[in-house]
């Protein structure tokens, strides 16, 4: 037995010297010394970052109080501009204008807004009257005492809780108030207080405020300079604030993590201290690193805010480096450990080797029965490979480690394998060819490294550049003593397409019923196309309206540069890889090009594709169901391609899904473009138009008539509690903005339900509505009425209305459109109108045109009544003129207003007078002949007699009236005839003396009888 010569000391392995122990233990310190360089480096950057997200949260919280006292005082300059524009706002249109406002909500931190006169120490006791007599008997000037001047509160809004007690508080009374009143009156600008407590809050200790006033100047008066200000000065605005309630919510959620201290002036002084976010233990805790000291100016005043960072406020941020020194000793154990374990393992590896020499000899041994074994393994190889070749699935069986063992003509035919390539030798070579067909190898390749445990096996589904898809199965095998990997595939192409394009039309579709946005749809056709094809990258491009540019429809797989180059540019000037979407839309064919760069020549300079590393391109155009081109579906590969007979089908069927959402999108934005036109066309109609649902009416109708109800105007009148029952069914669905205004309501209103059908048929306009609902139940599509309606605040007033049923909804009557317009101001004015048509102005009687009307009408009946009768006087003031002439028109005229209240004074509700001349008067008596028309006469004369007019200077004056009849018949030709006959009659009693009645026959003399004054 030989014995090898003992090694030298230097050609001993490090393993020889470093034992496993010592090795880990370099390794950790090494990596604990780089871990220890991580932190430093990490925890000064987290302390950079700390005080970087301190001051931007500082700037943050005074740029939000700045933005937040601006607001405020806009509001007073709206209220300035209120005095501004009136020479006197009264209490009411100071309250109307400050709710409308809603200071309170809209406008936190503000406790009112008020009104200051400067009054002279001599109007006080006026001004308190005044006030007292708006309501507020208690009201007075505060404090007492007599100065100077005064500018008490005597508008605040809102009026209540707190704020009574500033009321006819006197802001000059107090120092720091007033030094504010005067900046403001010297500057025309806004001023601010110092710290003050509020007069609201009762001298409640550690609660202070502020105000904010402007002043108010005498309109048209000049105010250019300070003593033009001073001169001018009439009142102020003013606002006050409460700190607490000014600060609440400012900053938002990151300012809980800072202490805010607002002092009042330029110094911290904690006399000057008007607020601090967290008083007390709390604001002691705040950090004195991390602190910043501001100043603002706000309304001509200065304030000093210290901002300090709560504990907690830079936790995430230094948590890192922290994180950072635990991650890296984690990872110095690991390092350590996997140290010791691969120098362990390499000495029992040297041991293992020495085993393995003894052990080679026993397999040298068995050789021998190996041998014998051979020639049994032929016959039975034989015979599995018949087996094999039979079957209709590919199948390999390869070792662990990547030894092919064999495979079938099924597998070799599916893989194209060439004849030449030696795959038993080479396993490889035949890996790399089959990896080379396919989109994405990752699944192959993957599981060649997975050994299935038991019977469990591995499904793959492959994907082929040429478009098949062939569905892979691993399973485990043994093979004697060596474990082994049987490999089945099968082609599922055709199911596998007709799946995924079956769920790619329902995903579509789906979408597009559920209004999904165009370009999502587009994504999901372009995504699905792209994961049956992994290798491609596919786009959509879509003609614009003028169909001469380009618009991107989806791209999510393309750089955003190349899309750009395509989006929005015009057909005509495209090139290069973009050009072929050009060339594609003008052919309206596919355009394939397979390789772009031998195509650059033709085509134009392809930067753009080999930058985004595109090297084959294919155009499928998008047509709409009538044959219309909407785009180009575009696919590119990294590789030179030509597409194969599943990649051609594919992209058809992508192109028509993307035509068929195209399409859709369009539609549904005509769509939604119509609807909005109706809606701004409905919300800014100057009609007031309300869309009302009559549908549970029409069922209560529907009821009363199975019930038996045959008449429904009948019983609408049996029973008048029906139609308000009917009308409480009306529902209200929207008004527009001009039915609103109509009715004095808001949005709010409308929410919350205070509309109803009031506010078109209030309760004395239910016939109407009642009319209105058997038309439109009885199939009439329009119905109008005048009807009157109740606003909100009250108001009873007129309106036109038209209800319209919408086609389609004639059955239901769920959707009736009203328009109503308020007539009330129209008809007031046409009844004024008529009043100064058809009345004399002076004494309030017919004039001549209404009285010819009347007598017309007369006239008429008594052609229809033969047997009727009527009489007709005409009077006239005796000697007028001298009246006029003596005492003046003036008298003259209070003379005819006397005699036409007489006249009314004696007259039936039937009998009809008028004012037909200056002086000459006409009464119509119907149902009245001569005889008694006489008699009628003679009680009137007697009355003007008797009737004395007493003038507003003392004069006394009576007057006395000749008066002329004549009897009117329906045989006269016209009314002339009877005029001229009364006419004819009264100057008989001119001529005969005046003061006395003369009756008119028609007879040949004229004269029936005379009545002479006594």
């Amino acid at each position: 037995m030989q014995t090898r010569a003992p090694s030298s000391w230097f050609s001993k392995p490090v393993s020889h010297w470093v034992g496993p122990r010592l090795c880990a233990m370099l390794v950790l310190a090494l990596c604990l010394g780089l871990t220890y360089g991580a932190w430093r480096n990490a925890s000064d950057a987290s302390e950079q970052q700390v005080r970087a997200d301190f001051d931007f949260r500082v700037r943050e919280l005074v740029g939000s109080i700045v933005s937040r006292m601006q607001t405020y005082i806009q509001v007073l300059h709206g209220v300035q501009g209120l005095y501004a524009s009136s020479q006197e706002v009264t209490r009411g249109e100071f309250h109307a204008y400050l709710a409308v406002q809603q200071v309170d909500r809209h406008f936190p931190g503000i406790h009112g807004v008020g009104f200051l006169p400067l009054l002279p120490g001599s109007a006080r006791a006026r001004h308190e009257a005044s006030v007292r007599a708006e309501g507020y008997a208690g009201y007075a000037v505060r404090p007492p005492g007599q100065r100077a001047w005064h500018a008490p509160i005597t508008y605040l809004e809102p009026l209540s809780d707190s704020n009574l007690l500033a009321f006819g508080y006197d802001i000059l009374s107090e120092p720091v108030r007033r030094a504010a009143l005067e900046q403001a009156r010297d500057t025309g600008q806004a001023a601010m207080t110092g710290k003050i407590r509020l007069v609201q809050d009762g001298g409640n200790s550690g609660v202070y405020g502020f105000l904010i006033v402007l002043p108010v100047y005498e309109n048209g008066l000049p105010h250019g300079t300070q003593e033009q200000r001073r001169a001018a000065l009439r009142a102020w605005v003013f606002a006050p604030f409460r700190m607490g309630d000014l600060m609440a919510g400012v900053g938002g959620e990151a300012s809980r993590q800072l202490d805010l201290e607002i002092y009042d002036g330029a110094q911290l002084d904690e006399a000057a201290l008007m607020y601090d976010s967290l008083p007390g233990a709390l604001s002691a805790q705040a950090s004195t690193a991390l602190a910043s000291r501001q100043a603002l100016t706000i309304a001509g005043h200065a304030w000093t805010l210290r901002v300090r960072a709560m504990p907690g406020f830079d936790g995430e941020l230094l948590e890192r480096p922290l994180a950072v020194a635990w991650t890296g000793v984690l990872v110095s154990v690991a390092l350590a450990m996997a140290a010791w374990l691969l120098a362990a393992s390499r000495a029992r590896a040297q041991a293992a080797l020495a085993r393995s020499s003894e052990l080679a000899g026993q397999l040298e041994q068995g050789q021998a029965s190996v041998l014998a074994m051979a020639s049994a393994a032929q016959r039975s190889q034989a015979m599995l490979r018949s087996i094999l070749d039979s079957t209709i699935d590919g199948i390999l069986v390869d070792s662990l480690d990547g030894r092919i063992f064999t495979s079938n003509r099924r597998f070799r035919d599916l893989w194209q394998v060439p004849d030449a390539l030696d795959w038993q030798a080479d396993g490889e070579a035949l890996v790399r060819h089959v990896a080379s067909q396919l989109e994405q190898a990752a699944p192959f390749l993957g599981a060649r490294g997975h050994a299935p445990h038991g019977h469990r096996e591995r499904r793959d589904v492959l994907h082929l550049r040429d478009g098949r898809v062939i569905e892979q199965y691993v399973r485990s095998m043994q093979l004697g003593n060596e474990q082994a990997r049987l490999w089945t595939f099968r082609d599922i192409s055709e199911r596998s397409q007709m799946e995924r394009r079956e769920h790619t039309r329902r995903q579509v579709l789906e979408m597009l019923a559920t209004g999904a946005p165009l370009e999502r749809v587009l994504e999901s056709v372009v995504l699905s196309v792209q994961a049956d094809h992994p290798a491609m990258l596919c786009s959509i491009l879509l003609l614009d309206e003028s169909r001469h540019r380009l618009v991107l429809g989806a791209a999510p797989g393309l750089p955003a540069f190349f899309n750009l180059a395509s989006h929005g540019h015009d057909l005509d000037t495209l090139q290069g890889v973009h050009g072929i979407a050009a060339q594609a839309l003008r052919a309206g064919q596919r355009v394939i090009v397979a390789d772009l760069h031998a195509e650059a020549d033709e085509l134009g300079t392809m930067d753009l594709a080999w930058r985004a590393q595109l090297h084959s391109c294919w155009a499928e155009p998008v047509r709409g169901g009538s044959g219309k081109l909407l785009g180009v579906l575009m696919a590119y590969h990294r590789q030179p391609a030509l597409p194969g007979a599943a990649h051609l089908a594919r992209l058809g069927e992508a192109a028509h899904l993307a035509g068929m959402a195209i399409e859709q999108a369009q539609v549904a934005l005509a769509l939604r473009a119509g609807e909005a036109r109706f809606r701004s066309l409905y919300d800014h109609a100057p009609v007031a138009l309300w869309e009302q649902d009559w549908s549970a009416v029409r069922a209560a109708l529907d009821a009363l008539t199975a019930s038996g109800v045959s008449d429904l105007g009948a019983y609408f009148q049996a029973d008048p509690a029906a139609l308000p029952r009917l009308a409480g069914l009306v529902r209200i669905i929207d008004a527009n903005g001009a039915a609103l205004a109509q009715v004095r309501a808001n949005e709010e209103d409308q929410r919350r339900g205070a509309l109803g059908l009031a506010q078109n048929f209030d309760d004395s306009a239910l016939p109407r509505f009642g009319d209105a609902l058997l038309a439109l139940a009885g199939g009439a599509h329009l119905y109008e009425c005048e009807s009157s309606f109740v606003r909100l605040d009250g108001a009873v007033r007129q309106n036109e209305l038209s209800l319209l049923v919408m086609p389609g909804h004639a059955d239901s009557l769920d959707f009736v459109m009203v328009s109503s317009l308020d007539i009330t101001e129209r008809k007031r004015m046409n009844a004024e109108l008529l009043q100064l048509a058809t009345t004399d102005f002076l004494t309030n009687l017919p004039n001549r045109r209404q009285f010819m009307a009347a007598l017309e009408n007369e006239h008429a009946r008594l052609q229809r009544e033969l047997a009727s009768c009527a009489s007709v006087l005409m009077l006239d003031i005796d000697h007028f003129k001298r009246v006029n002439d003596d005492h003046g028109h003036a008298v003259g005229d209070a003379v005819l207003r006397h005699l036409g209240a007489l006249m009314c004074q004696v007259l039936r509700k039937v009998d009809v007078p008028g004012r037909v001349g200056g002086e000459e008067f006409a009464i119509l008596l119907p149902g009245t002949d001569l005889p008694a028309a006489a008699i009628f006469a003679e009680r009137l004369r007697r009355r003007v007699a008797d009737s004395a007019l007493t003038t507003d200077g003392g004069i006394v004056i009576t007057v006395t009236v000749s008066i002329g009849m004549a009897a009117m018949a329906g045989t006269d030709a016209d009314c002339d005839a009877v005029l001229a006959r009364a006419d004819e009659a009264l100057y008989r009693a001119k001529r005969g003396g005046r003061n006395r009645i003369e009756q008119n026959d028609g007879g040949s003399d004229g004269v029936l009888s005379k009545f002479m004054a006594q």
